[in-house]
């Protein structure tokens, strides 16, 4: 049995009367097997009240769609996409994005990067369902989807991309339960679970690169009468983007989830991660290049109409502010100066970079739909109506709510025992204590002792120091 999974029976063993007690949220929580906490009390409170109003102002979004259908949108013959298909793009952009950052722990071997390996597959899955359910609103009669499986053509991007997502979504969850499982020492077979977890890894890089992320760019890739969307670079600025986005999500949960636990964050693991953001960022500007200066060179009227409504049209906004300075500029600036030797700056780069991409995916969406599809007819008009917010806070908030749970649930942000054995909690409501006395052993003397400790879970990388909790001494 692994010291992790041996770890939680020794607490049961040693504190009985509290065990027997365990029920209902106790027994949900973390900490009530022994286990680190997902937050502390304090931040538990603030974290699930603001889900909670954010859920609320989705309500009415949502009732109203249900009730009235599409008529509470601003959409309209000539204008069919707006909010909801931006805001899918984006997740199913997160989606990618988190997956492929966890292939370079289980494929690739980066144990460096393992403690957000499990935190990057459960983001994938949530952003997949958040994704699904906006789609799932913009496009209505949600019954009919059976038979989506039953009608297929094989030249259509759509009929492929259904059968994508529903693979990549049971892969991602086979791997999640593979990589927890083997976290908590529950792996029969630890070699062969990390054997699996390469494969399926293999097995969704193409997936999600050319199925999933690639596979919705050519959605709009294989629009011909939409000037800003068609052309064979679109679907790789997708996955690209994606790279960008998941990359940043998980730097800013992985950060502020250390700090409602009470823990320092890992800034060797940031600043690991922010070459990865690095690197995508920039990849990101040479493609976002050549996307607007080869219309340019080819004198291609449609395309400068595109650029002249991104650049001063009514979403100006989303070009020059969010995906010129806050995904590209500002975040390369901050990565490539001193400043990111500072955890505060890369993870303000992070977050910018995370709603910086939203905007390029509202920048995607809407202006290239705004110029008539036919010559003299006039240009549409969209901005998103407040009930159309409001539904899409419902979804975001609840996927928010939903990974939470899930991380309440199992040890999904729990760093390796050997990485904080000696600085480890073991939570009783509000009182802390050490969890080193989890492990203590009794003697034949009576004495207790605390034999180090290493999980065996995985292949060891660079050690994290942790710091302690406020009010638990070292």
């Amino acid at each position: 049995m692994s010291q992790t999974l041996e770890r939680e029976k020794s607490v049961e063993r040693e504190n009985p009367a509290d065990a027997n007690e365990r029920r209902g949220i106790r027994r949900f929580l973390n900490e009530g097997h022994g286990r680190e906490p997902f937050l502390r009390p304090k931040a538990r409170m603030f974290w699930y009240g603001l889900l909670g109003i954010g859920i609320l102002v989705g309500i009415p979004g949502v009732w109203t769609r249900l009730t009235q259908g599409l008529q509470m949108t601003d959409l309209g013959p000539q204008m069919p996409w707006g909010l909801w298909i931006s805001v899918y793009i984006f997740f199913v952009g997160l989606s990618a994005g988190a997956f492929l950052l966890s292939t370079l722990v289980y494929v690739f071997g980066m144990y460096q990067f393992e403690t957000i390996g499990r935190a990057a597959l459960l983001s994938a899955i949530i952003s997949m369902f958040v994704a699904l359910a906006l789609i799932g609103m913009d496009l209505g009669a949600l019954h009919k989807f059976p038979w989506v499986f039953d009608q297929f053509h094989w030249s259509s991007p759509l009929s492929w991309e259904v059968r994508f997502y529903v693979l990549y979504i049971a892969l991602l969850i086979a791997e999640l339960i593979i990589a927890v499982r083997l976290h908590r020492g529950m792996s029969g077979n630890p070699s062969s679970a990390k054997t699996w977890l390469k494969v399926l890894g293999i097995i969704g890089i193409p997936l999600a690169i050319v199925g999933v992320h690639g596979g919705t760019g050519s959605i709009f890739a294989v629009v011909a009468t939409r000037s800003g969307w068609y052309g064979g670079l679109f679907p790789i600025i997708f996955v690209v983007s994606a790279m960008v986005s998941g990359t940043a999500l998980l730097m800013a949960v992985n950060y502020w989830q250390a700090r409602g636990t009470g823990r320092k964050p890992d800034n060797s693991l940031l600043r690991g991660l922010s070459r990865v953001l690095l690197a995508a960022v920039l990849i990101d500007m040479l493609l976002t290049f050549y996307e607007y200066f080869i219309p340019f060179l080819a004198h291609d009227a449609s395309h400068h109409r595109i650029l002249e409504i991104q650049a001063t049209g009514p979403f100006w906004w989303t070009f020059i502010i969010m995906q010129l300075l806050m995904v590209m500029v500002i975040p390369a600036i901050i990565l490539l100066s001193p400043l990111s030797k500072k955890t505060g700056w890369i993870v303000a780069a992070a977050m910018m970079v995370v709603i910086g991409v939203f905007g390029v995916r509202l920048n995607i969406v809407i202006p290239p739909m705004i110029p008539g599809v036919i010559e003299g007819y006039p240009d549409n008009a969209y901005f998103p109506s407040f009930l159309e917010w409001s539904l899409v806070a419902f979804f975001v908030f609840g996927g928010a709510l939903l990974y939470s749970l899930v991380s309440e649930w199992q040890p999904i942000h729990e760093p390796g025992i050997e990485d904080h054995h000696a600085h480890e909690l073991v939570h009783d409501g509000d009182h802390r204590v050490a969890a080193g006395s989890a492990h203590a052993t009794t003697t034949p003397n009576g004495t207790r002792s605390n034999p180090p400790i290493r999980s065996g879970t995985h292949e060891p990388g660079p050690t994290t120091q942790i710091a302690p909790a406020e009010g638990v001494q070292s």
